[in-house]
């Protein structure tokens, strides 16, 4: 998304203030050994990599907190996972990534901090579900999601009496860890007689890959008691229909100390009171020097090349594996625009379709554009993904489907997505190890292996860090 032109004011400011930054274009610089050209120089308290949502809170909040900051985006936008696409046709907005929040006070806070209307989300543009063997394209005559509210009683209470520390991170983890945190949550089911709410939190924790495999440490991080309290309160949305305000906005109040489609070179952190970040983007290579850190990208090894990584940030962030999940919005379906189509199996236990492949097809309020969410157990080639959107639209056998070819409006993927560690590294006391990072070598970090895939309780985790961060 392209943001939206700022005043004169703001602009020669910018500019005057980049002037100042420049280097003699023949700087040269000594990191990890390597001798390095420099383009500019930018000195602030606190560098934030990565500019998603807890990336982007960070950096406001630290801004308020008097530290001056500057963020590495590898991406032309803020925000991550939140992402709108327009439509050039009716000029409607339609949010494909991050749909809404919670109602909490971090939230609230946020969004009247950046100036940005919030609404109670409404189910109203869904219409009404039909269900699909996707793996066919036929319907599945007589399927019923059923009543969730048995299971889904008696797995709140699971958490409300026995995990509510999970809802802040996975620092209260005890130790030993409860052996029903490390059971596959398809053992975890039985055990608890959860079976009615299987296909209700399949649906809702879209992204988790295979979820009857998965630790029930990872389920419960994503469905916890704040979805369910979400259900009954409801959750929050942009009142323009257009979640990447919140982003826009934050851009300007950021500008000029966000450098985007940029690429970190080599981060050297060998300075007690210093770390020194190279980056490349389309205005040169850029040194930052700052006294701090905050990491808020994925810690997997092939996103920190050049990094200058600990024994221990190697041997942690090593052990990742991660899910995938993917978005798009797609024309030309020939589908109705005001019926939800749902992906089940009536081949397999619960109901629930094997992945790769769609969770739901889904109006998106405007005629003719349809969303779609994909989940993959693992990362997926975008071309693999892609086709098999479009084909599996094609092939749904719907009665009143008029003829058409498919498109993508838009796509996007959202990999790596769900990080998780297995059973063994989490009884071994991987995430006692993995907290023990924070602070180290000026570094802390943010972000969904941290804690979840959900950004209202991203912004609560990062909040708490702050006094860390900002304590000299």
């Amino acid at each position: 998304m392209k943001y939206k032109a700022k005043n004169a004011l703001l602009e020669v400011v910018g500019l005057l203030l980049f002037a100042t930054l420049r280097a003699d274009a023949s700087t040269t610089v000594t990191l990890n050994g390597s001798a390095c050209p420099v383009d500019a120089v930018i000195t602030r308290d606190v560098c934030v990599i990565g500019g998603g949502a807890s990336g982007t809170y960070a950096a406001i909040r630290l801004s308020d907190l008097g530290k001056s900051v500057v963020v590495v985006e590898q991406q032309d936008r803020l925000g991550g996972h939140t992402q709108t696409y327009t439509d050039p046709v009716t000029g409607g907005h339609i949010d494909y990534g991050v749909e809404d929040w919670h109602n909490l006070p971090v939230v609230l806070d946020f969004f009247a901090r950046l100036n940005v209307s919030l609404v109670t989300q409404s189910n109203s543009v869904y219409g009404t579900s039909q269900y699909y063997d996707f793996s066919t394209g036929k319907s599945v005559p007589g399927y019923s999601a059923g009543d969730p509210t048995p299971g889904l009683t008696a797995y709140a209470a699971q958490l409300a009496a026995n995990y509510s520390y999970l809802e802040e991170g996975f620092g209260g983890i005890p130790y030993p860890v409860p052996s029903d945190l490390l059971l596959p949550f398809g053992e975890f089911v039985i055990k608890y007689s959860l079976q009615s709410v299987v296909s209700l939190i399949f649906s809702v924790s879209q992204g988790l890959g295979n979820l009857l495999a998965q630790p029930t440490l990872y389920v419960f991080k994503s469905f916890g008691l704040g979805i369910i309290q979400g259900f009954e309160e409801g959750y929050l949305t942009t009142a323009a229909n257009d979640n990447s305000l919140l982003y826009e906005h934050a851009y300007a109040e950021l500008e000029p100390n966000v450098l985007l489609n940029s690429t970190i070179l080599l981060v050297n952190r060998s300075s007690p009171n210093e770390a020194n970040v190279l980056v490349s983007n389309p205005s040169g290579q850029t040194l930052l020097k700052c006294g701090k850190l905050v990491f808020a990208i994925p810690p997997k090894l092939n996103n920190l090349e050049g990094w200058d990584l600990s024994l221990s940030e190697l041997s942690l962030f090593g052990q990742f594996t991660n899910s995938a999940y993917y978005t798009a919005i797609v024309r030309n379906s020939g589908l109705p625009s005001n019926i939800t189509f749902v992906n089940v199996s009536p081949n397999t236990i619960y109901q629930i379709p094997k992945l790769p492949g769609i969770y739901e097809i889904s109006p998106t309020g405007i005629t003719g554009l349809l969303n779609v969410k994909f989940g993959s157990s693992q990362t997926l080639p975008d071309s693999e993904v892609q086709q098999q959107i479009l084909s599996t639209i094609a092939n749904l056998q719907v009665a009143g489907k008029t003829p058409g070819v498919p498109s993508l409006a838009v796509y996007s993927s959202h990999a790596p997505f769900e990080l998780a560690v297995s059973p063994s590294a989490i009884a071994a006391g991987f995430y006692k190890e993995l907290y023990a990072l924070q602070g180290q070598r000026n570094t802390y970090y943010t972000g969904a292996a941290f804690h979840t895939q959900d950004s209202s309780l991203l912004w609560q985790f990062t909040e708490a860090l702050l006094p860390s961060i900002t304590d000299s």
